[in-house]
């Protein structure tokens, strides 16, 4: 049997509702921290689910700058207008917003960057590794490397969280998803800097 505070307390750390909190719990012996993780994983496999669902409705988020001379705009989506006026997701949008003007990424994902683009990228990585004379594998493997590093600078969803930097934007709307019940997606940016 679990305690009723313990659960009361994971529910409020994670937004988990209390017989999903509960159950974590008893999975994880009453262990809190375990019990998380189970959290955690049981949301990333609801986010992957809802996935697949269209997101017709969101918002359009901004965030300006003190200076006034920085600025962005950028499109959540989700599934319906009832999630859309939710105070949280239009929170969600402000907080992105903030991560473009700060982060200055290109693109909203890998999915996202043009192929040509990748490929050039590519090229370059190749090149580079080539110069270091190690075997082909190697080479390979580093210049997967290269991409997957360059990939998490340019892409806003790759990128780390500016409030957390132990998570990744995709991280973040994963854990949304999980918690509010919708598929969220950032549609589009657009950042402005004078």
């Amino acid at each position: 049997m679990v305690d009723a505070k313990l659960a009361m307390e994971l529910r409020q750390r994670t937004g988990a509702g209390i017989m999903d909190a509960k159950a974590a719990l008893e999975e994880a012996g009453g262990d809190s921290d375990k019990a998380l993780e189970i959290l955690k994983k049981r949301g990333a496999v609801k986010a992957a689910k809802k996935g697949v669902c269209t997101t017709a409705e969101g918002v359009v988020a901004c965030y300006i700058h003190h200076t006034h001379k920085l600025g962005a705009l950028v499109e959540l989506q989700c599934e319906t207008d009832f999630v859309a006026r939710n105070q949280e997701f239009q929170d969600l949008g402000n907080e992105i917003a903030m991560q473009v003007a700060a982060m200055d990424p290109t693109y909203v994902s890998p999915e996202t960057i043009p192929a040509n683009e990748l490929e050039a990228q590519r090229q370059v990585f190749i090149a580079e590794s080539a110069a270091e004379n190690k075997p082909v594998e190697v080479q390979e493997k580093m210049v997967e490397g290269k991409l997957k590093k360059w990939q998490a600078e340019v892409c806003l969803t790759k990128q780390s969280f500016f409030k957390d930097e132990d998570q990744t934007v995709e991280g973040l709307l994963a854990g949304k998803v999980a918690k509010i019940g919708e598929n969220i997606r950032i549609a589009r940016f657009v950042r402005f800097q004078m």
